[in-house]
């Protein structure tokens, strides 16, 4: 029987966190077009006796390659092509300020500060910053072969090639991911459900009630991180359209349709109630419907509701049924506008400009981008390094404030260095420049979509041996870029750790409890929303909006807080440290929730006063968690009629405030 290593030697695990590879499928599509897209401009550039510039529209492929991460074609459109125009603006921005000295340590340092303010937008907008300056670090770095304007057009040319192949299908297949993406949302519904079934109870009886409460958690959350992406598809689209087309009509109305079931689940589950079986697999057939478009009736066989509960549930099912089957856009009178429509672009575009301006993090994130690229630029100015521009971009991708840690991200950058490097050395000693790279590209190039989301370290093993290939088609060094590769890798993790890390007091902490105070707080004010008097149709969608508002909020925190676990101490000590809190005020707002449905369902609405105690302890709970980086002592008076249906709210508020006194 092998023995288990010494605690002491056991490694910690904030490491282990760090190293372990996230599960995900192998996006096939996704695959073959990086084969494609990589390799096809290195055939074109060797057939045409030009293989520089092969290499460099197989370097504009590898960013769209990169940037290939939506399902839904629209988003293809925008994930692609808007990032390949920044990187077209970077690349000719550094090839103009090549071989300047200081005005080129000047320019780079304004568009870092740029790149990091607009990663605050969203997706787009981050991958859209991080090759704008990408690409200025590459342009200010390497000689670019041929006119000013020969580089920006081959690299966005490889880019779109990229775009091309993932807009091939689109018009037989248009909405598909969309409805794929609504059907997830059903049957992560689904699965929510089922884990408070007859079946489920039978099978967990000898669970503990812990683990069972995890995997109702875990259940919630992936409900919640469902929705947000369908309802972004969607409104995506819908924004588009302006609420035109039949079938975005129809896919917001099965996914507001679905909303009264998710509010019903907490409720089931404070209940002590299991659900029959039929529920969950009643759901799942709704799924099948929304994912192959079928309209008709759906002859679904439901038992008898039991209770009030019950009843609940029994009507969201016949509603969403109702609508899933609905083939008319009346269909989204009958489940309502609840997300509400979109602003005009000009108005959103407008608002997101003045959010940056204005916003502390935005320039607080600018700032440290621009430190750390300002350094770099001036390091490799008054110090003789080789393959220079290499310390820029390592601190391009450790230092992007919203990617994550970033003492992570060093660490996973300066391993993955290393093993891309061991497998560039067998193929740059081993296989001769000229056509034999078009294999080697042919079996590199698929491995990048199937081990970026697998985590960054794994990403970056992937890409290394890419890039040191491309960079030998377009310097000839051979083996002499190996050294330079890994000495450059590890000058640009130093520098992101002391001047992007170190030195800014913030990252030593876990920079979630502000987030969460804010949580809080809108949780009293979404209690106050739940149980207002006589209630007008905006006053049901605003309360709708504010829950979904509520836990998309919860589900950032949640997620941040997974990223300061892979610190290390005391930032990851203290994230653990809060993680339960996190938990406890996600059933604050189950229970909440719940207690919505009960007034539905005719049990007594609370008084004002029983209103007014809960929010007064909640936002006590929010100004002592904006006021300490550590756990502390708090009371919790709160007591009410034991009949109430804000007794189990009361408990999850005052076991919330118990989760913030220290232990003893």
């Amino acid at each position: 029987m092998a023995r288990p290593f010494p605690s002491r030697l056991a490694p910690p695990d904030w490491l282990v966190r760090n190293l372990q590879p996230q599960p995900a499928p192998v996006n096939r599509p996704a695959v073959a077009r990086a084969a494609i897209a990589l390799t096809l401009p290195l055939v074109l550039g060797l057939a045409a006796g030009r293989p520089e510039y092969g290499a460099l529209a197989s370097m504009g492929a590898l960013s769209g390659v990169i940037s290939d991460t939506a399902a839904a074609y629209r988003m293809r459109l925008l994930n692609i092509a808007v990032p390949q125009l920044f990187a077209a603006v970077g690349i000719t921005l550094g090839s103009l300020v090549y071989g300047q000295g200081w005005v080129t340590v000047g320019v780079l340092t304004g568009v870092a500060l740029v790149s990091g303010m607009i990663s605050s937008i969203g997706a787009v907008a981050s991958v859209s910053g991080l090759l704008l300056l990408l690409n200025s670090v590459i342009g200010a770095g390497l000689p670019m072969p041929g006119q000013w304007w020969l580089a920006p057009l081959l690299m966005t040319g490889g880019g779109f090639l990229v775009l091309a192949l993932a807009l091939l299908a689109w018009p037989l297949r248009a909405g598909v991911p969309e409805r794929a993406a609504v059907a997830d949302t059903y049957r992560k519904v689904a699965d929510l459900l089922a884990t408070m079934s007859t079946e489920t109870e039978t099978a967990t009886a000898t669970a503990t009630a812990t683990a069972t409460a995890d995997t109702y958690d875990d259940a919630r959350h992936s409900v919640t991180q469902s929705l947000n992406q369908s309802y972004d598809l969607v409104l995506a689209r819908r924004a588009r359209h302006h609420g035109r087309s039949p079938e975005l009509v129809r896919l917001l109305a099965q996914l507001n349709a679905i909303t009264p079931l998710v509010e019903a689940a907490p409720a089931v589950r404070l209940s002590g109630r299991p659900l029959p079986a039929e529920i969950p697999v009643a759901v799942r057939h709704l799924a099948e419907a929304v994912e192959t478009g079928y309209s008709g009736p759906l002859g679904l066989r439901l038992p008898e509701p039991r209770s009030a509960i019950g009843k609940a549930v029994d009507q969201a099912l016949r509603h969403a049924a109702d609508v899933a089957g609905e083939k008319s856009p009346d269909a989204l009178k009958k489940a309502g506008d609840r997300a509400g429509r979109p602003a005009p672009l000009g108005v959103r575009a407008a608002r997101v400009a003045r959010n940056v301006a204005l916003s502390g993090t935005s320039w607080r994130y600018g700032l440290r981008l621009a430190l750390c690229i300002g350094i770099a630029q001036a390091l490799v100015s008054l110090v003789a390094v080789p393959r220079s521009y290499w310390v820029a971009l390592t601190i391009t991708f450790v230092l992007k404030p919203d990617f994550g840690s970033v003492f992570s991200r060093a660490l996973l950058r300066a391993l993955g260095t290393v093993v891309g490097l061991v497998v560039a050395a067998g193929i740059l000693t081993q296989v001769p420049r000229g056509w034999g790279d078009v294999p080697v590209m042919l079996l590199l190039a698929p491995l990048i979509p199937v081990f970026t989301p697998r985590g960054y370290g794994y990403q970056t093993a992937a890409i290394t041996p890419v890039i040191l290939l491309l960079s030998d088609i377009l310097n000839h060094q051979g083996t002499g870029l190996l050294v330079p590769r890994l000495v450059d890798s590890l000058i640009g993790c130093g520098i992101a750790l002391v001047a992007g890390y170190l030195l800014w007091p913030e990252s030593w902490h876990a920079r979630v409890g502000a987030r969460l105070a804010d949580a809080v707080a809108d949780t009293a004010a979404y209690v106050e929303r739940a149980f207002g008097k006589n209630p007008t149709p905006a006053d049901i969608s605003e309360r709708i909006r504010m829950r979904r508002r509520l836990y998309r909020d919860l589900s950032a925190i949640r997620t941040e807080f997974q990223r300061a676990l892979t610190e290390p101490p005391p930032v990851g000590r203290r994230a653990a440290a809060w993680w339960p809190l996190v938990v406890a005020v996600e059933r604050i707002v189950d229970a909440t929730t719940a207690a919505r449905v009960r007034v539905k369902q005719g049990a007594e609405p609370p008084s004002l006063g029983e209103i007014e105690q809960v929010t007064l302890q909640l936002r006590e709970l929010a100004e002592g968690l904006r006021r300490t980086e550590t756990l502390y002592e708090v009371r919790s008076d709160l007591s009410g009629p034991p009949g109430s249906v804000l007794e189990p709210l009361r408990q999850e508020v005052a076991a919330a405030r118990t989760i913030t006194s220290p232990s003893r």
